[in-house]
This record gives structure tokens, sequence and C-alpha cells, in this order.
């Protein structure tokens, strides 16, 4: 089953939080008209940087193979293979450009397409109190055990076998 990352815009001067409706699913995994049409699909959703970079690198590669004198049925292997790794990484850049944009990343959400995705997100985000914003991610983990200084004595067991001098 396919699974979405969930995005929700920064909020309009004057308000607290996002609307909802506002929020945007992206999916995971391999982006077949990416891979096939690039260019086209980076317009398609407005990933401008993207696709400036995009252009620069492959003509700045294509320009590079050419006067290298590289046989053109390298340059076709070295586009599919390019062009297959925009079709695996165009969600990372969709991601991307979105929290370069300011969008939080709520969460994810599993679905057999994108509609059945919104429902169970919608779902559990209504349950959620009016007043309560979604739980950030924490950045790293905290710790509430003490920490040993010394070596370990002889009464601590590493492992599960007893010490040898002690009765059964």
């Amino acid at each position: 089953m396919p699974t979405y990352t969930v995005h929700a815009p920064p909020p309009k001067s004057g308000d607290t939080t996002s609307a909802p409706e506002r929020f945007r699913f992206v999916r995971d995994g391999f982006h077949f008209w990416a891979f096939l049409l690039t260019p086209l699909w980076l317009l398609v959703h407005r990933l401008w940087l993207a696709l400036v970079i995009y252009v620069v690198l492959y003509a700045a590669l294509g320009f590079g193979l050419a006067s290298l004198r590289i046989s053109p049925s390298v340059q076709l292997l070295v586009g599919v293979l390019i062009a297959l790794a925009m079709g695996f990484e165009a969600s990372s850049i969709r991601r991307w450009t979105l929290s370069r944009r300011g969008w939080r990343q709520l969460g994810f959400v599993v679905g057999d397409d994108e509609e059945m995705a919104e429902r169970r997100f919608y779902a559990e985000w209504a349950k959620r109190p009016n007043d309560a914003p979604p739980a950030p991610v924490s950045p790293e983990p905290t710790y509430t055990s003490t920490v040993r200084h010394e070596p370990p004595g002889g009464h601590d067991v590493i492992g599960l076998f007893p010490e040898p001098e002690r009765p059964r």
C-alpha cells in the first residue's frame, strides 16, 4: 500500500493554524511521469528551482559527454539513468520544495490511493481536540537513566551466565 506524507502550509496572516483543506499529500514511491517526462512533470507540480537545477545539470552533463566524444549509446544510458533517478526521487523533491516554502510535515498515512489516505488522515484529525496542535517531532531522544562513570564491579552480571564462584 502506498504511503503519503501530509504537509501543512504556513498559516495565512492573522491565523494561528493552517486550514486543513489546504493540506498536501505527497505519495512515496516511483513516479512514472517524472521518469518519462521530467521537465513537464516539474512544471506541472510548480517545482521551479528543481526544474532550473535539472535543466542546467542535464545540459552541462550532455555538453560534457559530447565534448569528451562519448558514444551516443552511453549518452542515452546516462540520460535513462538520470530519468530513473528523477522517477525515484520525485517525491523527495516535492517534499524538499514544500519545506523550503515553509510547509510543515504533519506525519504520514497509508492508503490505497490519495483519497483513501485523505479519509484516514482526516478521520484521525477530527478526533484530535481543537485547541491541541499536532505533536511536534522530537529532534533527539531524551534518556532518564543515569550514566555510569566507573568500570563494572565484580558483582555485575554481563550476559545471561551466572558468575563461576556462585551456586546456581
